[in-house]
C-alpha cells in the first residue's frame, strides 16, 4: 500500500528538513493555480475557488465537499490547498484506521478551536467509503452546523457509498483521470524546480515516457518512481537517468507499447483474437501488457464487451453480462484492482463456448434493407390503437399468440420482400445448441399457416 503522503507526520518532517521529505511532499502544490490537471474544478467562480475566498461578493461557498477520482489525482491535495488557503486548522483522518471515537474528537477539537481562537477546520476525510453508515452518521451534525468544513474522499462511485444524508448535504466535485501530458508537466517541473530535484539530474525521453507508463494517470507513483530513479542514478554517480536506471530502480521491465501508433491497436487485436481461439493463455499475456503499459481500463472492458456479444453470442448468452458487469465494476474500482476483474472477464469469455451468429445474422438483415429489400409492414401487424386505425384496416386479422396452444401464432410477421428469409443459422456450441433445436421447431410452426 502507498504511504500518506501528507499526514502529519510528514507534514512535519516537510517543514524541519524539506529535502528528508517525501517528493510528492515537497512538490504539493501551494496553491489552486499549481494543481495538475482537474480544470473542469478550478475555474473562476467554481465551488473550489469560492471556497477558498476567491470572489467573496458571491454566494457563499459550500460547507461539505465529497471529492470522487480514482487514485492519485489530487483528492487531497485539494483538500490540503483549500485549508492552506484559507488559513483553517486541517486535520485529515483514514477511513481505514479512524472511528466514530476519532472523529468526535476532531469536531469537539473543532467546535473549541473556533470559540476560543476563531479558527475554522477543514476535516479531511480519506476513503469515508470505508465507513459504515453508523459512522457516516456521526458527521452529520459537524456537517449540518458548519463545525467543520467537510472534505471526503472516494475512489467509489458515492451514490452507493455514501450515506443519502450526507451526499444531499455535500457538494459532489468528480475528479477526472490525469492525462498524460498533465503527469508530463508535473514530472519535468519536478526535475527542474527548487523543491524538487532542483536539475540534479536529468530523465532521457525513453525513462520519460516509461516513467509515464508506469505512472498510469497517477501522479504520487509518478513522482515516488522519479524519486527512486534519480536516487539511483546519483547513487552511481551520474546526472542521467536512463530507462535502464528507471527500470532498475522501480524493478518494473519497460513494455514495448505505444498508446497512440500501431502496438496499441496491434495488441488489442491480439487480446480479442486469442480470446476467439480460446487461448486463454496467450489472452491473459495480452491483457497484462496492455496493463502494464497503462492503457485505460474502460478501453479494455469496452472490447471485451464486444467480443462477447461478437465470439461468444448466443452460445453462452451470460458472456455479455459478464463483460458488462465487468466494465462497470471497472469504472468503479479502477487500478490496481481492476486487474482481477479484466482477468475474470478475460478467462470467462477465452473459456466460453464461441458463435459468430450473432454478427453473421443482423450483416445479413442489414444486407437486405440497404439492398432496398424492405416493403410495408403487413397490415394485421400495423398499429390499431389511435382512431381511425380500423378503417385503414390495421390490426385486422392479428393472432394474440398467448391465446394459442404453446404461444406461437402461425401467420406472417415479415414484409412480403422479406417473407421467408433466414438470417439467423445458430451453431451447435454451447447453449445455441438448444436455439437450434427450438428455432427449428417455431419455424415448422411459423411456416403452416393459411
Amino acid at each position: 500500500m502507498e504511504p500518506d503522503l501528507f499526514t502529519a507526520a510528514a507534514e512535519e518532517r516537510a517543514e524541519k528538513d524539506p529535502a528528508a521529505s517525501p517528493l510528492a511532499v515537497r512538490m504539493r502544490p501551494r496553491s489552486l493555480d499549481e494543481v495538475v490537471g482537474q480544470r473542469h474544478l478550478l475555474r473562476p467562480g467554481s465551488p473550489l475557488r469560492r471556497l477558498v475566498g476567491e470572489g467573496r461578493r458571491g454566494p457563499a461557498g459550500p460547507s461539505s465537499v465529497i471529492l470522487w477520482g480514482p487514485p492519485g489525482t489530487g483528492k487531497t491535495t485539494l483538500a490540503y490547498v483549500v485549508s492552506q488557503a484559507t488559513d483553517k486548522r486541517f486535520v485529515e483522518l483514514s477511513a481505514i484506521t479512524a472511528g466514530v471515537k476519532e472523529v468526535r474528537a476532531v469536531i469537539d477539537g473543532a467546535r473549541r478551536s473556533s470559540g476560543a481562537y476563531g479558527k475554522e477546520t477543514v476535516l479531511f476525510l480519506d476513503e469515508i467509503h470505508r465507513f459504515s453508515k453508523a459512522q457516516q452518521d456521526s458527521l452529520l451534525p459537524a456537517v449540518e452546523n458548519r463545525w467543520v468544513t467537510l472534505i471526503a474522499a472516494t475512489t467509489e462511485n458515492p451514490y452507493f457509498s455514501v450515506i443519502s444524508p450526507l451526499l444531499s448535504r455535500s457538494l459532489l466535485l468528480t475528479l477526472e483521470p490525469l492525462t498524460e501530458e498533465d503527469v508530463r508537466g508535473l514530472v519535468r517541473r519536478a526535475v527542474t524546480d527548487e523543491r524538487g530535484l532542483a536539475g540534479s539530474v536529468r530523465l532521457t525521453e525513453d525513462a520519460e515516457e516509461h516513467l509515464l507508463r508506469i505512472a498510469g494517470g497517477d501522479a504520487r507513483r509518478a513522482l515516488t518512481a522519479l524519486e527512486a530513479g534519480a536516487g539511483a542514478a546519483l547513487a552511481q554517480g551520474q546526472e542521467e537517468v536512463s530507462l535502464s536506471v528507471l527500470e532498475e530502480a522501480v524493478d518494473r521491465a519497460a513494455v514495448a507499447y505505444d498508446r497512440d501508433g500501431d502496438q496499441h491497436y496491434d495488441v488489442a487485436s491480439a487480446l480479442i483474437k486469442s480470446i476467439r481461439g480460446s487461448d486463454v493463455d496467450a489472452a491473459l499475456h495480452y491483457l497484462a501488457r496492455m496493463i502494464e503499459a497503462g492503457e485505460d481500463p474502460r478501453f479494455i472492458a469496452r472490447r471485451l464487451m464486444i467480443s462477447a456479444s461478437e465470439d461468444i453470442g448466443m452460445a453462452d448468452p451470460t458472456a455479455l453480462q459478464t463483460a458488462v458487469a465487468a466494465a462497470q465494476a471497472v469504472a468503479m474500482i479502477g487500478f490496481p484492482e481492476a486487474r482481477i476483474t479484466l482477468s475474470h472477464a478475460t478467462i470467462a469469455l477465452a473459456l466460453a463456448p464461441k458463435s459468430n451468429s450473432a454478427v453473421t445474422a443482423i450483416d445479413a438483415a442489414l444486407a437486405d434493407v440497404r439492398a432496398g429489400l424492405a416493403g410495408p409492414v403487413p397490415a394485421h401487424l400495423r398499429d390499431s390503437h389511435y382512431q381511425g386505425a380500423k378503417k385503414l384496416g390495421h390490426g385486422q386479422g392479428y393472432q394474440y399468440p398467448h391465446d394459442l396452444p404453446g404461444g406461437i401464432a402461425a401467420q406472417q410477421y415479415a414484409p412480403d420482400a422479406v417473407d421467408g428469409k433466414r438470417y439467423y443459422t445458430p451453431t451447435r456450441h454451447g447453449a445455441e445448441a438448444r436455439c437450434a433445436e427450438v428455432l427449428e421447431r417455431i419455424r415448422e410452426r411459423l411456416a403452416d399457416r393459411p
